[in-house]
């Protein structure tokens, strides 16, 4: 009788600095470079619980984020017309 696999994947949940969503992110992956599926927004993984696992990033934030969308679109429309 084959007995299923235990899963050794531990999570914690950490918010997009983009779009505020909730994301379920490997404690493996601490420290890292992570995308958010919903948005495609970048950030580094941190657990908010435990600041000290992991170094500071400086991810923008919202605000800082549509302003740079924002730019973004007026360059391509001054592109375009």
């Amino acid at each position: 009788m084959n007995m299923p696999r235990a899963s050794t994947a531990t999570y914690f949940y950490q918010e997009c600095p983009t779009c505020g969503r909730a994301l379920r992110v490997r404690v493996s992956y601490l420290g890292k470079k992570m995308i958010c599926e919903h948005c495609q927004g970048a950030f580094i993984a941190s657990d908010p619980d435990n600041p000290h696992t992991t170094p500071q990033c400086a991810a923008p934030t919202m605000l800082e984020r549509a302003s740079l969308l924002l730019d973004s679109l007026e360059k391509s429309r001054a592109l375009v017309g």
